[in-house]
C-alpha cells in the first residue's frame, strides 16, 4: 500500500478537522495544554541543569581506586588460608603465606600439592605456593587478565577481581571462570593487613 494513498490523506484530514474543531469549541485546552507544555519543559530542563551541575559532585564521591588497592594479605573465604598478593613489575600475583592446618593430617609433614593435574608439580608445598597470577589493573576498578590456581582442586581458571563495595576496600570479590565468566565460581575475601 502506498505511504500517501488517498485513504490516508482523507484520515489525516479528518483527524486534523476533528482536532480543530474541538479547540474551536472549548479554546481553554489550549491554553491548558500550552501550560502544561511549558510545565513538562521546565521541569525536563531544571532536571537536566541538576544532573549536569550534580554529576562532577557525584563522581567525586564515588571510590577511586589505585592498582595498587589489593595489594596486601587476604583471608580466603574458607578461613583457612592467608594470601599474599603483590606487585611483580605492573602485575598482580598472590601466594600462600599462612595456613590453617600447613601439615597433612597422616604423614605430619608440610601439605603438599598432590591435586595438581601436572604430576610433575604433585611434590611441591601448599605453603608458598603461587595462587594469583598475571593479573593487570584495567585502570578504573578490576583487576583483569590473571589466573588463579585451586590447590583443592588442581585446577588453574581465568580470573578477575574487584571490590563489590566502592566503599570497603577490606572485601575482594575473587571470580574464576572458564571460558566466559557466566561459567565460574564467586569467592569474597576479606584483608587481614
Amino acid at each position: 500500500m502506498p505511504l500517501f494513498s488517498l485513504k490516508n490523506v482523507k484520515a489525516t484530514e479528518c483527524a486534523v478537522s476533528n482536532i480543530l474543531i474541538t479547540f474551536a469549541l472549548n479554546p481553554k485546552l489550549i491554553l491548558i495544554n500550552n501550560k502544561k507544555i511549558r510545565r513538562m519543559k521546565t521541569k525536563l530542563l531544571l532536571s537536566m541543569l541538576a544532573i549536569f551541575f550534580l554529576s562532577p559532585v557525584l563522581k567525586l564521591s564515588a571510590q577511586d581506586f589505585k592498582a595498587d588497592d589489593i595489594v596486601g594479605v587476604w583471608l580466603n573465604e574458607d578461613k583457612d588460608a592467608h594470601v599474599e598478593i603483590f606487585k611483580t613489575g605492573n602485575k598482580y600475583n598472590g601466594k600462600i603465606v599462612w595456613l590453617k592446618t600447613p601439615n597433612d593430617s597422616l604423614t605430619g609433614k608440610p601439605k603438599l600439592d598432590n591435586k595438581n593435574e601436572d604430576v610433575s608439580l604433585r611434590t611441591r608445598p601448599v605453603m608458598g605456593l603461587l595462587l594469583l597470577k598475571d593479573f593487570v589493573f584495567d585502570g578504573d576498578d578490576e583487576w583483569e587478565d590473571g589466573e588463579i590456581y585451586d590447590p583443592k582442586s588442581g585446577k588453574t581458571y581465568s580470573c578477575y577481581m574487584e571490590f563489590p563495595d566502592e566503599d570497603n576496600k577490606d572485601k575482594l570479590k575473587i571470580r574464576g571462570y572458564i571460558g566466559i565468566s557466566l561459567l565460574g565460581r564467586t569467592t569474597y575475601w576479606t584483608r587481614v593487613k
